[in-house]
């Protein structure tokens, strides 16, 4: 990681020629904070100690600070990673999987471990209710169309049936999710595949 150095130099034609492969290293660093927090949130929520992510990113806290201020700003670049991630596994499920239903079944897991995971969100966004909202927003507009992508294509091939809704079957997905993250006797993947086994 290049954490300044060079700045003084940043004139004229050699600050053009830098300003690419910075920006190039920036993001990738940010991929990497932003994968290293998500799995210390996994294992030890959002509270967990700042010095951890950093840890598990290989970087010093400041690095950490300078990216995301504020614990929020962290904990939100985490959800959108990972709505982004959900959303992008999709259509390469879908091209990879041996038959369209599987892949909606593949994607159905990726999506459950991704609701049973956000610890703590609605805690770190209190107080800033348009923020959530917005981040919601940001949620079904990711997700619903890949969803319905998935429901399309398995109907198409006459594995499930063609009345399905996307956003009804995400809540009530979303819905048998509800407390797996804190409760060790539930299993709401075993529930869920249950729910999409019953699609057919």
């Amino acid at each position: 990681m290049d954490d300044g150095k060079g700045k003084g130099n940043d004139n004229g034609e050699g600050a053009a020629s830098a300003a690419r492969p910075m920006r190039k290293d920036a993001r990738r660093n940010q991929q990497t904070l932003l994968d290293a927090a998500a799995a210390v949130f996994v294992t030890s929520g959002v509270d967990a100690p700042v010095r951890d992510i950093a840890a598990e990113a290989g970087v010093g806290t400041g690095t950490i600070y300078r990216h995301f201020p504020t614990r929020a700003d962290l904990v939100i670049a985490v959800y959108r990673h990972q709505v982004d991630a959900c959303a992008e596994a999709g259509p390469t499920l879908l091209a990879a999987g041996p038959t369209p239903h599987a892949a909606l079944g593949q994607w159905v897991d990726l999506f459950v471990d991704f609701l049973v995971t956000k610890h703590g969100l609605a805690a770190a966004m209190r107080g800033d209710s348009s923020g959530f909202e917005a981040l919601h927003t940001y949620f079904l507009d990711r997700l619903v169309p890949v969803c319905a992508e998935l429901l399309g294509a398995a109907a198409a091939s006459g594995e499930i049936r063609s009345d399905l809704d996307a956003y009804q079957l995400m809540r009530g997905i979303g819905n048998l999710c509800i407390g797996a993250d804190s409760d060790p006797r539930y299993d709401a993947r075993r529930v869920v595949a249950t729910l999409v086994a019953g699609l057919r």
